[in-house]
């Protein structure tokens, strides 16, 4: 499957610009690379839905739409279910030979609507085996309705209901893993993306679309609000995530593992956090013992993929 961008990007998008997203928001972005590796599979059409979040009232204010497909808003909670529902429809429409062309459907949900309101519908369409692709915008915060803290929010992230100040440092927990607990749905492919590494993430996503079944992307994506940093470092900030494997880039077909990128210096995970407001007080003397938590829990988790993906041997 052959990535020509340049040529992507002369044709009718199937997500147009114009849409009212911030300047910088890296979701707009990951939607858009995503959107362009779909449109490089000539062979198919694509139903889209979106369920509520920056994404879905960004690109759908009423009476305008930015996008050039089938497109669903539903609610917070439901579009897997919504999906997956429409996903079965045309599969019978198939059979009656009422449509001829190729569908495929695609589900897109913020961490909120994934990790957490979302996640019994994501389950149960995963579980069902429904031939769909799920991918989660992640910017770690629900940063549509006013940056509270998701299960996706990493450690001592300060956010409007975990601030950091003299009761808590932030968000006192670790972040849900959720890529691995998609990976216990028994999934023919999954993967973890960011918006630093395009042409990983359209690779990934042209593999999640040509596989038969329910596929998963979660995709790390850049929020200067929420994150606290000039809106110009949206990639920049995503690649010093990937650069401290804070969030490795890594592949699951049919349950092995596969690592996409290894830093040739994996940086401390301060390179990561001094960019952004949100992580300030965690620089501070006094938290010296949360970042060491903090660098221990990404060390932790960089050596469990390594394992996994072949790259360390049990013994090592």
């Amino acid at each position: 499957m052959a990535l020509k961008v340049k040529e992507l990007t002369n044709k009718k998008p199937y997500m147009t610009p114009g849409h009212r997203a911030c300047a910088g928001c890296g979701s707009a972005s990951v939607l858009r690379i995503c959107m362009l590796a779909a449109q490089s599979l000539e062979e198919y059409e694509y139903v889209v839905g979106i369920s509520t979040g920056c994404m879905e009232v960004t690109t759908t204010i009423y009476p305008y739409t930015a996008w050039n497909v089938p497109f669903i808003h539903n609610a917070f909670e439901n579009v897997a279910a919504t999906i997956s529902g429409v996903e079965t429809a045309f599969q019978r429409l198939y059979e009656k030979g009422k449509v001829k062309k190729k569908f495929k459907f695609i589900a897109f949900g913020g961490d909120g609507g994934t990790y957490d309101i979302g996640l019994q519908a994501l389950s149960g369409a995963m579980e069902r085996g429904h031939d769909m692709v799920y991918i989660c915008y992640n910017n770690e915060a629900y940063m549509n309705t006013g940056i509270q803290r998701s299960s996706a929010t990493p450690f001592c992230a300060a956010t409007s209901t975990s601030p950091a100040g003299s009761k808590i440092p932030g968000k006192p927990e670790q972040r849900k893993e959720l890529t691995e607990i998609m990976v216990a749905h028994n999934l023919p492919y999954l993967a973890q993306a960011s918006l630093s590494h395009y042409r990983d993430l359209m690779k990934k996503v042209q593999t999640a679309i040509t596989t038969e079944g329910p596929t998963f992307i979660n995709v790390l994506s850049s929020c200067f609000r929420g994150w606290r940093m000039p809106m110009e470092q949206g990639v920049s900030s995503t690649q010093k995530a990937v650069d401290a494997c804070f969030w490795p880039l890594y592949e699951v077909k049919e349950g092995e593992y596969k690592l996409n990128y290894k830093p040739k210096e994996k940086l401390p995970i301060t390179e990561m956090l001094k960019g952004q407001g949100r992580f300030k007080h965690l620089l501070a003397p006094e938290n010296e013992h949360l970042l060491q938590q903090a660098q221990a829990y990404v060390d932790k988790k960089w050596e469990e993929i390594l394992w996994k993906s072949g790259e360390k041997s049990c013994d090592s």
